[in-house]
């Protein structure tokens, strides 16, 4: 299963996200959902940090992403973390064995 951890502050502002594993919903190289959910994560990790220019810490390896967002650079991440929200959230709805968006405040 592919989880996707979102990182709320207190305040209610998204300040990153974990995703991790693999839905083996299809054989390796087969599977589109991980596919959909990496190309999204990876996506909003390069606009993050290349397109908004944001201070942000990107960690990745297989079946792994974590991206966390500089305090000073939260406001301008925002939309980009909302819309990943968003995605993924619509997408659980159609895969809830394959896929589950949690939320951890930080």
């Amino acid at each position: 299963m592919i989880k996707a951890e979102f990182f709320v502050s207190r305040d209610d502002v998204l300040t990153g996200f974990h995703i991790s594993g693999h839905s083996e919903m299809a054989d390796y190289g087969q599977d589109v959902l991980c596919a959909f959910v990496s190309s999204a994560a990876y996506m909003a990790a390069n606009t993050i940090t290349e397109i908004i220019g944001a201070d942000a810490q990107a960690e990745v390896s297989d079946g792994d992403m974590k991206v966390t967002a500089a305090e000073k650079d939260l406001r301008s991440c925002q939309v980009v973390f909302e819309g990943l929200k968003l995605h993924l959230l619509e997408t659980e709805k159609q895969y809830p064995e394959y896929l589950k968006v949690i939320f951890t405040e930080v």
